[in-house]
C-alpha cells in the first residue's frame, strides 16, 4: 500500500478541525550570500508567535531536485503523489471555471502573449492585461472552427484563458507551445506519441486561425497553450481522509485542483480579506472538516522577480492570521506549494517553509518563520505527501496502525 492507502484504512470518522493556508511561491532565496530570503525580510510577527506554538520543517513538493509545476505542488499538499496522479494545467483550469470536462475533451490552459514585428514574444503575458479586456478578445477567438472538433474557448483571469478540444481520437501527449522565454517565437505543439498526433494538428491549426485574428490586438496579438490534459480519477478527500472539505480560493486553476479531489468551492472572494471573510462565515454557519485557502500573489511577484513586492505580499499574508487563529482550529497548516525565489524569477526545487500548530505539537526551537527556523525545526526535511496525515493525527483522525 502506498501512504494515502493506509491512512485511508485509518480514517476515522470523527476529530478536530483543520485549516490549511497556502502563500503559493512561499519559499524564497536571498539576493546576496549574507542577505534575507523574502521571508526573513518580511516583518512577519503573528506568524513568528506561531511558529513558536507550534512545530516547523521544510517540505520537498515532489522528489529532491525536481520543480513542481502548481498542479503537481498541490497534489501533494493534499496528500496525492504527484508522480502517481498527473494532472495538466488545462483540466486544472477548465474545471476551476465550472467547466465541464468531458472523458472525449482535451482542455488546453492558454496564454495571451505579445508578438513583436518578427513574430518573436515580447511580452509572454501581455502586459497582464485585464480580465475585462481579455474576455472580450477570447470571444473573438469563438469564431475558429475545424472539421470533426467541437472547440470552447472560455475566459480565465487577466492574460489566460481556455480552450477544449472535443472529439473522438484525441490524446493529450502534446508538447507545450510557450517557450517560457521571450524573444523567440512559440513552438510548435508537437505530439509525444502517435494518440496524440491529432491534437497536435488540432491545435496547430488553431493557433494560425488565432493568429489572424488577433493581427490588429495592441497586446494581446498572440498566444501560447500549455498543459494538454484529459480529466484523471482521483479518490476524493472523503474517500482518502474521511474529511468534507471546502477550498476558498480566487485563481480558477486552484478552484479546479480542489474541485478535482472532491473539495467544495465556496464563496466568490477577489482578495485576500475577502477569502478569511468566506473562512469565517463558512466556520459558524457549516461542518466542514477541512478548509484549503490560496493566496496567490506571493507567488506572481516572484515570478516577476520583485522581491520587495513579494516581501509585502508575505506581510500581508500575515496580517490575516489573527482572524484565523482566533476561529482556533484544531489543526492549522501554514505553507507553500512550492518555491519561487525573485532571484530565478520562477518555481523552483527548494523545500518550502512549512508550520504546523496544534495542542499536540511536540516543541522545537524555531522563534521565527523562516526559512532558516524552518531548517532545524521539529518537522525535519519531508515530503509533502505527508503533510496530510500528520494534519490528520494531530486532529486525531488516525487509528492506530496494526495490533
Amino acid at each position: 500500500m502506498n501512504i494515502q492507502e493506509v491512512v485511508a484504512s485509518l480514517k476515522e470518522k470523527h476529530g478536530g478541525r483543520i485549516v490549511m493556508m497556502v502563500a503559493d511561491g512561499l519559499g524564497g532565496l536571498p539576493l546576496t550570500p549574507d542577505g534575507p530570503t523574502e521571508l526573513e525580510a518580511a516583518r512577519t510577527p503573528h506568524l513568528d508567535r506561531l511558529a513558536e506554538r507550534g512545530v516547523c520543517g521544510l517540505m520537498t513538493p515532489i522528489k529532491p531536485g525536481i520543480t513542481p509545476g502548481s498542479g503537481p505542488g498541490h497534489l501533494g499538499l493534499f496528500g496525492y503523489d504527484p508522480l502517481r496522479y498527473v494532472i495538466g494545467r488545462g483540466v486544472l483550469e477548465a474545471t476551476g471555471i465550472g467547466f465541464s470536462v468531458g472523458p472525449n475533451d482535451v482542455a488546453i490552459r492558454c496564454n495571451f502573449c505579445t508578438l513583436d514585428a518578427d513574430g518573436k514574444i515580447a511580452d509572454r503575458r501581455a502586459g497582464r492585461i485585464p480580465s475585462e479586456e481579455s474576455a472580450a478578445v477570447v470571444t473573438t477567438l469563438r469564431a475558429i472552427r475545424i472539421p470533426g472538433v467541437e472547440i470552447f474557448v472560455e475566459p480565465v483571469k487577466e492574460h489566460r484563458f481556455v480552450v477544449v478540444f472535443r472529439g473522438e481520437g484525441l490524446g493529450d501527449n502534446v508538447a507545450d507551445t510557450d517557450p517560457q522565454v521571450v524573444g523567440v517565437p512559440p513552438l510548435d505543439p508537437v505530439p509525444h506519441d502517435e494518440a496524440s498526433r491529432r491534437t497536435a494538428e488540432v491545435a496547430r491549426d488553431f493557433a494560425v486561425q488565432a493568429r489572424k485574428i488577433l493581427a490588429s490586438q495592441p497586446k494581446a496579438n498572440g498566444l501560447t497553450m500549455r498543459g494538454f490534459s484529459k480529466r484523471p480519477a482521483l479518490p476524493s478527500y472523503q474517500e482518502a481522509y474521511g474529511l468534507k472539505a471546502a477550498a476558498i480560493a480566487v485563481y480558477p486553476m486552484y478552484k479546479g485542483l480542489a474541485s478535482l479531489v472532491g473539495m467544495e468551492l465556496i464563496g466568490e472572494p477577489t482578495t485576500l480579506e475577502e477569502e478569511i471573510d468566506v473562512l469565517e462565515k463558512a466556520w459558524k454557519e457549516t461542518n466542514y472538516d477541512f478548509f484549503f485557502v490560496h493566496f496567490k500573489y506571493t507567488d506572481s511577484r516572484g515570478e516577476d522577480g520583485d522581491f520587495d513586492a513579494k516581501v509585502k505580499m508575505i506581510e500581508a499574508f500575515d496580517a490575516v492570521f489573527p482572524r484565523v487563529e482566533a476561529l482556533k482550529p484544531d489543526v492549522l497548516i501554514v505553507t507553500g506549494d512550492h518555491s519561487t525565489p525573485s532571484k530565478m524569477k520562477s518555481h523552483s526545487w527548494h523545500p518550502v517553509p512549512t508550520l504546523l500548530v496544534a495542542d499536540t505539537c511536540r516543541p522545537d526551537t524555531a522563534k521565527t518563520f523562516s526559512e532558516k527556523a524552518c531548517l532545524q525545526g521539529g518537522l525535519g526535511h519531508f515530503e509533502a505527501i505527508y503533510l496530510m496525515p500528520l494534519a490528520l493525527a494531530h486532529a486525531g483522525r488516525l487509528a492506530k496502525f496494526g495490533a
